[in-house]
């Protein structure tokens, strides 16, 4: 198995795919964009109230509260990942 800092070991497969259905449901966009590549503002719906329902939709989906400065930082689909990696391991070790 091959491992690199885009992919830590904790990483699961599914969860993308489950992190990719909340934002095609949230935002709801075309087919063919690559959602993995969205960053705050890149299309119309990822506005404030875009963003807020992002934050409700993730919560919903991982069961788990982000804190204020998670929902600030949540720019973009690759630090969702970070986020989510964030309280997979503060979970796995009991934090």
């Amino acid at each position: 198995m091959n491992l690199s800092i885009a992919d830590p070991p904790h990483r699961d497969p599914q969860r993308r795919d489950r992190l990719i259905a909340v934002f095609r449901d949230t935002f709801d966009p075309a087919p063919a964009l690559d959602v993995t590549q969205l960053k705050y503002r890149d299309i119309p719906a990822w506005n404030s109230v875009g963003h807020m329902q992002l934050v409700a939709a993730l919560e919903a989906a991982f069961d788990l509260m982000l804190e204020t400065d998670e929902i600030i930082a949540l720019s973009s689909f690759e630090e969702a990942e970070r986020i989510l990696d964030r309280h997979l391991i503060s979970f796995t070790i009991g934090l």
